[in-house]
Order: structure tokens, then sequence, then C-alpha cells
């Protein structure tokens, strides 16, 4: 199979994925409380099996199940997209035993998973996270007198115990925060490193001192600030290996940012066809809005921008899936223009609309508030043009 065909079976999957979204699963998000986790709707994400698939799944299938689900109900899409970006470095790099406590019940929705990397001051530059995950030390004895100064303290653990550490400091615009059940942190354990300085910790949510409170954003998930005063962590909590977590965090994202495209060509795909039924429709001097040539070549410029980001994205993920060697930039460049694309489609589509498409309710509002955020989160459009830079200059170098 290339990056620019999909078999049969995809096909049909994608079809049945947009029913049971717009059978099943919209009921449930109507039902949900605006900036709060809709556990009920998590859970028949469970129940119907796509939570588990998560973790079984390549880039593409994540892609095919993005871009269905939110064509008919973006709220689902985000809550499965959530359980999958909060868990996956758990999956990926999590122990027997972390796994085995928490990946069941992500998979059936039962515990709500979020991914904490951004800070106050650290958004889209996360190798500045400043979170201090400070070891717990125990004084040595001293040296005797003329022997030197005393060693430095060393990382505390009980007899055959973990080291450990506390966590202290702030994490901002978490989505699922603060209602999740357990948090994938990123926090610095090497001052002065970077990102060679950092280390994935899963945080379960009752941890003392660790305290949260909501965002008031727009968004119909929960996005909090997450603040940590003194959390204990141990060396059975961290994923992966000690100041070696940006590696988690990169190696999530690059697997979940082409599928931020996804989701941004579903909603792209559900105006653009919103659209054609409209314009198809609506009487307006003297005929109908399609006949207008402006009208006509807008909504074809709409459709060829959302199937050229579309193949991006298909592209990426199969080139994630073949573990190419060129994946964060293509990563970057699916996430780009897919959202920067879908943007344009849907402020289209209102613009062809007119004022109805404002009414609140109408799928267009609802997807015009939604369209603006997949262009910050995950890395901004900005972030993504100075990877795909990054990356053709170290190609060109390479030479």
């Amino acid at each position: 199979m290339t990056a620019f065909s999909l078999e049969p079976a995809q096909l049909a999957w994608c079809a049945e994925l947009r029913t049971l979204a717009a059978e099943r699963l919209r009921p449930l998000a109507d039902k949900g409380e605006p900036g709060h986790v809709n556990r009920a709707l998590v859970a028949e994400l469970g129940s119907l099996g796509l939570l588990g698939r998560l973790f079984t799944s390549g880039a593409l299938d994540l892609c095919l199940m993005r871009e269905s689900l939110a064509y008919a109900c973006t709220e689902a899409e985000t809550a499965l997209a959530l359980q999958g970006l909060g868990a996956h470095p758990v999956h990926a790099h999590g122990t027997q035993e972390q796994r085995a406590r928490w990946l069941p019940r992500v998979a059936d929705g039962t515990a709500i998973a979020a991914f904490a990397l951004s800070e106050p001051g650290a958004g889209s530059d996360a190798a500045a996270l400043e979170l201090r995950a400070e070891p717990e030390s125990r004084p040595e004895p001293e040296s005797p007198q003329g022997e030197g100064p005393p060693a430095a303290p060393a990382l505390a653990a009980a007899p055959d115990g973990p080291a450990r550490w506390r966590l202290t400091g702030e994490k901002c615009w978490i989505s699922n925060a603060p209602e999740a059940d357990f948090y994938t942190v990123f926090a610095r354990t090497a001052p002065g490193a970077g990102a060679r300085g950092v280390t994935a910790f899963l945080v379960p949510a009752d941890r003392p001192g660790l305290t949260g409170r909501g965002l008031d954003m727009l968004s119909p998930h929960p996005i909090g600030a997450l603040d940590f005063d003194a959390v204990p962590v141990t060396a059975d909590d961290v994923l992966g290996a000690v100041d070696r977590g940006f590696r988690v965090a990169m190696g999530t994202l690059n697997l979940f940012r082409p599928s931020v495209g996804a989701f941004a060509v579903g909603m792209a795909q559900a105006a653009l066809d919103a659209t054609l039924a409209h314009t198809a429709g609506r009487d307006a001097f003297g005929g109908k809005l399609r006949d207008l040539q402006a009208v006509s070549h807008q909504v074809a410029e709409m459709a060829l921008r959302t199937e050229a980001a579309r193949l991006m994205v298909h592209a990426a993920a199969s080139a994630h899936d073949a573990d190419a060697p060129d994946v964060p930039g293509r990563s970057a460049m699916a996430k780009l223009l897919a959202t920067e694309t879908a943007q344009y489609v849907v402020d289209a589509a209102v613009q062809l609309h007119g004022a109805r498409a404002l009414q609140r309710g109408h799928l267009l509002e609802h997807l015009y508030r939604e369209v603006r955020a997949p262009r910050i989160y995950e890395g901004a459009s900005e972030v993504q043009r100075g990877i795909i830079a990054k990356e053709l200059y170290a190609r060109q170098e390479a030479r």
C-alpha cells in the first residue's frame, strides 16, 4: 500500500467510524458539560474498542480514526486523542507494572490520561521547561578534620529501594487537567542541561502535593494548570530513562502530529461537505449559489487544499510506520499544512453560508471554534516551520 491510496477495507472502516460517531458518540457528546471530562463519552469509546486500538495501531490507522471521528463528532475525536497522547508514553516506555496498572483502564475508558509538558514559560520551547525534580538527599557523615569537605549528598533511597525525587513547579494548558486520573509529567532532573536533562514521570492524580485548577478556555474539554508542591516520585515512576525524557516527549509528538493534521482534515471535510450542500440548494441572484463562478471557484479551492492536506497526512503517517529517517520533518509538514488548511476551509465555509453559520448550534459555528486551537497545540505553526527548516538544512549539510 502506498501513502496515496487506501485499501477497500480501510475505506469501509472509515465509513463505519463516521456512522458510529454520528449515531452513538454525537448524542453522548451533546450531553457533556463544556470544560469537563465527558466520562460517558470516553467509556463508550472504550466499549467500541477504539481506545484499545491506540496501542495496537500504527500512525496511519490513528490518522484514519481521528479524521473519521472528527467529521461527525469532534468531541469524541479529542477524547480519543487525549487518551492516546497521555498514555502513549506509558505504552512505549513504561515498566511492566506501569503498563499493567494503567493501560487496561485507559483502553476501557475508566481512567483518564493527560500529557503534561507545557509550562507558563515553556510552551513552544519545550526544552526550556522548569518544573524541578529535586533529589531527596540524605546527609553524609562529616569527614574527619583534615580529610577535605564532606562528599556531595547522595540520592536518597531506602535499602534496596528506588531513588526518590520531589517535583516542584507548575504545568499549564494541560488538556484533561485537573480531572485526569494520571499524568505523564516532564520535569528537569539536570539543571542547565536543556533537552538532555529532562525526565518523564508517571504521576497519579492522588499524589500528595499535586493540585490543579481549571482554566476558562475556548474548549469543550477541560484544560487546566497543575501545581506541584514537593510531589514525591521514585524511580518506579520514571518512564524510559532518567534525563532522557525529552526523547519520550518528542517520540510521542512525532506520532501524534500527523494525526492532529488528520483531525484538521476531518473538520475541513465536514465544512466542505456542508458548503457543497448549501451552495447547491441556496437560491441567490436568479439561480443557485453554485452557479456563481466566484462561489464555485472558492469551493474548488477548498476541496483542493483539503485533499492536499489529507495526502500529506497519509504520507507522514506512512513514513512513521516505515520508521523512515525524515519523520520529524514530515510530521511537522503534515500538521502545519493540515491545520492551516482547515482554518482556511472552515473560514471560507462560514463566509459562503453567511450569518446563519455564526448562529449558536450551527455545525460551522462549532467548527469555527474548534479549528483554531490545533494551530497552536503540540507545536504552533511557527514551531513546525522551524522543525522543517532545521531538517532541510541538516539534510543539505549531510550531502
